[in-house]
């Protein structure tokens, strides 16, 4: 697999469908990791700008949220409660005893059970949504295949932001 000069996986330019999803995925999960990458936990906490209170490491939580919604949820069928409680659903609200270290594992386990559970599903299967999100997307049923392009969005959207906080830690840039 080729690499980006820092180290995260460049996506094949000709694939089948399946690989080229997954790869862009996994490049959009190594550009979170590589935002929060050498920072101090104060720089982490860092939110963005006024008024938003997104965090970095705020985004690596909600990865986390968001990995089990749409792998373990939506896919699998699977009830599992929220990850960091049921009063901090979307993962953003922080807690002064966890940093990023204990994010990123929890991030990654949740990245490695999903990836168990799709690994022998078709890009057709389905998962079901509950009655409030099918009226988002308009049915209850959403393919493997939308729910993979999805989370490509979701990363890429939140990367700008990691981008913007990183940026304005300490101006770096890019990637």
């Amino acid at each position: 697999m080729k690499t980006t000069p820092d180290g995260r996986p460049i996506p094949p330019a000709r694939a089948d469908e399946r690989v080229m999803l997954e790869a862009w995925l996994d490049l959009h999960r190594a550009t979170l990791a590589l935002k929060c990458s050498g920072l101090k936990d104060d720089q982490l906490r860092l939110a963005a700008a006024s008024p938003s209170s997104i965090t970095l490491l705020g985004l690596v939580q909600h990865a986390a949220e968001v990995e089990r919604n749409w792998f373990q949820r939506v896919f699998a069928g699977q009830d599992m409660p929220p990850i960091f409680g049921e009063n901090n659903v979307d993962g953003y609200a922080l807690r002064p005893g966890r940093g990023l270290d204990e994010a990123t594992a929890v991030w990654r386990a949740e990245i490695a059970r999903g990836r168990e559970l799709i690994a022998d599903a078709s890009l057709d299967d389905s998962g079901r949504l509950s009655a409030q999100e099918a009226g988002f997307v308009g049915d209850q049923e959403v393919s493997l295949r939308w729910i993979m392009v999805h989370m490509i969005e979701e990363y890429a959207r939140h990367n700008g932001h990691a981008d913007l906080i990183r940026e304005q830690i300490d101006g770096l840039t890019g990637a």
